[in-house]
């Protein structure tokens, strides 16, 4: 005998779909991808110099870093269910098409070894110590899914021309770059593998400052470095080049200058072989978690502090473009 559906029944299986929907929402992923606020981490034992010590407090210097992991489709949906602080990110821009996540976080691991070398290299020339560098061209560690140059240039080149111009450093190359307008054609000489090649991209028009041109790639510092004293970085499995600035800092802080001052001081930011700072991502959830750390200052990329600001609440936002100017900057603070 066939049971009618009666309003009580209806009911119950609403409700059970209701529950089986917000569960499936809370746990299935949506494609896309979340950036998540770290709480900052003392380099304290994470960073050891032949013949350093323990800076004495007070004071120390940490590095900050983000989580990222695939949002669920509740929390694509619906903002408030997605971890404070934390921004929702296009699967592109994280995993570009033809990569996987594991690929990327690779990526991520070598840029973080680069960025140890290239940090230590700059810490230990400031401390006075003979350092060998040779820089060898621009390392490309990413190239924007949407740009020209997506077709033509590719993870783990090196240019070494631009223009006409010879490349050692990123700098040279954004240098070579200015002298174009946006949308003009660009001829770049570049390693892949154990040959060169002679390639063309287009350029495109920087979104936040018009006029500027851009190739829409980020790169590092290809180079050949010989320390004279050892430096050991340990960070576990975080990736990425973001940490140079802070890592430079503690080494120095290790061999003896007292570059924080008394302060806790969280920095960020990509260094580069003649001391260069620039811009990171992930900003907003980086100032999100020093201003829930209660840190007294926080040195980021000139590029960067805007964004900083918006975000750090009371926390000192110091913008830097160099290693020299954030010992300076560090310097001219009262002693706390």
């Amino acid at each position: 005998m066939r049971r009618a559906i009666t309003p009580g029944r209806l009911l119950l299986a609403s409700a059970a779909l209701a529950v089986l929907l917000v569960v499936l929402g809370w746990v299935v992923p949506a494609g896309d991808y979340l950036y998540i606020p770290n709480p900052p981490q003392p380099l304290d034992g994470k960073v050891q110099v032949e013949g350093g010590k323990k800076p004495p407090p007070p004071g120390q210097i940490s590095y900050v870093d983000v989580s990222i992991r695939q949002a669920t489709w509740g929390e694509r949906l619906l903002p408030f269910l997605r971890p404070g602080g934390s921004s929702l990110v296009d699967r592109d821009l994280v995993v570009p098409p033809g990569t996987s996540f594991d690929e990327r976080r690779d990526e991520g691991r070598a840029q973080m070894d680069r960025s140890e070398r290239v940090a230590a290299a700059v810490a230990l020339r400031a401390a006075g110590f003979p350092v060998r560098a040779r820089p060898r061209g621009a390392l490309v560690e990413g190239v924007d899914p949407s740009v020209p140059a997506a077709g033509v240039l590719e993870y783990g080149d090196v240019i070494v021309t631009a223009g006409g111009r010879r490349v050692r450093t990123p700098a040279d190359l954004r240098a070579a770059v200015g002298t174009v307008r946006p949308g003009d054609p660009l001829g770049l000489r570049l390693r892949r593998g154990g040959s060169t090649r002679s390639v063309r991209v287009t350029t495109i028009e920087d979104p936040r400052e018009p006029g500027r041109p851009l190739i829409g790639i980020r790169v590092g510092q290809d180079a050949s470095i010989e320390l004279p004293v050892e430096v050991k970085i340990d960070l576990g499995d975080v990736g990425g080049p973001s940490a140079g600035l802070p890592f430079a800092l503690d080494v120095l802080e290790q061999l003896g200058r007292d570059v924080d001052h008394g302060y806790d001081v969280v920095a960020t930011g990509e260094i580069e072989l003649d001391g260069t700072v620039v811009s990171v991502g992930a900003v907003k959830q980086k100032a999100f978690a020093v201003r829930a750390a209660g840190a007294d200052v926080f040195l980021v990329p000139g590029d960067n502090a805007d964004e900083a600001r918006r975000y750090a609440g009371d926390v000192r936002v110091i913008p830097v473009e160099s290693f020299q100017q954030a010992l300076q900057q560090l310097q001219t603070l009262p002693r706390k």
